[in-house]
C-alpha cells in the first residue's frame, strides 16, 4: 500500500496518475512492484527490498545514497501475542521522505494525524523527526505495557498458594492443577522475555540512526533545536527502563524454578513419608510371617489381634510423629 502525504496532509493518489509533485513523505506499506516503481519514479531513488532492509552489519543499515541517506532498523509488531521483528527502511533527502515497512505501525498513523493537524512539520526531514518520536513513544508505551504485565506475574508467583484454589475447604488444590498454574506462569515469562528482546532490538536499531543522521545533516535541512537530542535521551532512558525489566524477568524466572524446586521437593517428601511409614509393619509382619515351632504368640488366643494391632500402631506412630514435625 502506498500513501502520500503533502505539507498539509494525505495527498490523493489518482490511479494512472503519476505521484503529485508536492508530496513530501511517501510512505510504502508492504509494497508492490509497481507501486515501488510508481516512487522511484517520482524520487529518482531505488527503493530496497525487503532483504536488502534485513541486513544486520551497520554499514548496510547507516548508509549515504544519491542525495540523501539510506536507513534501515528492525521494528517490533507491537503484538505481543505474537510479536515479531519486521524491517523498517528510510530513504531521506532534501525534497523527499520514502518509508518502507511490511507491518502496520501506530506510530505512523500518528505521524500522519500530528501533519493533517498541522504541528509545522513540513519538510522530509521535520517529517522524520515527528515519525522518529512517534515510533520512541510507541516503544516506551510497549515498555510501561511490560511492567505492568511483569508486576502481575510476579503477584501470581509470590502469591502462589497451594490453598488457593478453593479457600472454601482447607484443602490442596489437586497436583496437575498446581502443575498447570506454573505452567502457565512460565510461559508468560517467557513470551515477555522474548518481547523484551524485540524491543531492545527496536531501540538499539533507533540509537544507531539518531547519532548517524545528526553527524550526516548537511544539505538536509534538519531543524536546529535539539529534537536530536531529545529523542537520543529518550532512547537511553528507555534502554535502561528495558535493562531493569530484562533484569527484573530473570529474576522472575529463578522465583518461578525456585517454586517449581519447591512444589518437588514437597512430593518427595509425601514419597519419604509414605516409604517410612511402610517400614515398621513391614518389619513386624514379616516377623510373624516365620515359620519357627516355638513362637509364643502362636499359641495366644488373641495373637492374631495383636499382631494386627501393633502393625496399626507402628503404622500411625510415624504418622503423627511427621505430622508434629511440621511435615504436611
Amino acid at each position: 500500500m502506498l500513501s502520500l502525504h503533502g505539507p498539509e496532509g494525505p495527498v490523493a493518489l489518482q490511479p494512472g496518475s503519476p505521484i503529485a509533485r508536492n508530496t513530501v513523505w511517501l510512505d510504502l506499506n508492504d509494497p508492490t512492484p509497481e507501486e515501488a516503481k510508481a516512487v522511484e519514479t517520482a524520487t529518482g531513488l531505488r527503493v530496497p527490498s525487503r532483504a536488502a532492509l534485513s541486513e544486520v552489519e551497520t554499514s548496510s543499515r547507516l548508509r549515504r545514497v544519491k542525495g540523501g541517506l539510506s536507513l534501515s532498523t528492525p521494528m517490533i509488531t507491537f503484538e505481543q501475542s505474537a510479536s515479531q521483528l519486521k524491517p523498517l527502511g528510510f530513504l531521506l533527502t532534501k525534497d523527499h521522505l520514502v518509508t518502507i515497512r511490511f507491518h502496520d505501525l501506530r506510530a505512523f498513523d500518528s505521524s500522519a494525524k500530528r501533519i493533517a493537524d498541522g504541528d509545522g512539520s513540513t519538510t522530509p526531514s521535520e517529517i522524520f523527526l515527528v515519525v522518529l518520536e512517534e515510533l520512541v513513544d510507541s516503544l516506551a508505551d510497549a515498555l510501561e505495557d511490560m511492567a505492568s504485565e511483569l508486576d502481575s506475574l510476579s503477584t501470581r508467583i509470590f502469591d502462589f498458594d497451594v490453598r488457593g484454589a478453593d479457600r472454601r475447604r482447607l484443602e490442596s488444590p489437586p497436583p496437575r492443577r498446581r502443575d498447570l498454574a506454573l505452567r502457565r506462569i512460565l510461559r508468560g515469562i517467557s513470551n515477555r522475555g522474548k518481547v523484551l528482546g524485540k524491543i531492545r532490538a527496536s531501540l538499539l536499531g533507533l540509537e544507531r540512526i539518531v547519532p548517524f543522521v545528526s553527524a550526516a545533516c548537511d544539505g538536509l535541512g534538519l531543524p536546529e533545536d535539539g529534537r536530536f537530542d531529545t529523542i537520543r535521551r529518550d532512547i537511553e532512558s528507555l534502554d535502561e527502563f528495558e535493562t531493569r525489566l530484562a533484569e527484573n524477568v530473570q529474576f522472575l524466572l529463578d522465583a518461578a524454578l525456585g517454586l517449581i524446586n519447591i512444589e518437588q521437593n514437597n512430593v518427595f517428601r509425601v514419597l519419604t513419608v509414605v516409604s517410612v511409614v511402610g517400614v515398621p509393619p513391614t518389619l513386624i509382619a514379616s516377623m510373624y510371617g516365620m515359620n519357627f515351632k516355638h513362637m509364643p504368640e502362636l499359641e495366644w488366643t488373641y495373637g492374631y489381634p495383636y499382631a494386627l494391632g501393633l502393625i496399626l500402631l507402628s503404622a500411625i506412630a510415624p504418622v503423627i510423629y511427621f505430622r508434629l514435625r511440621g511435615w504436611f
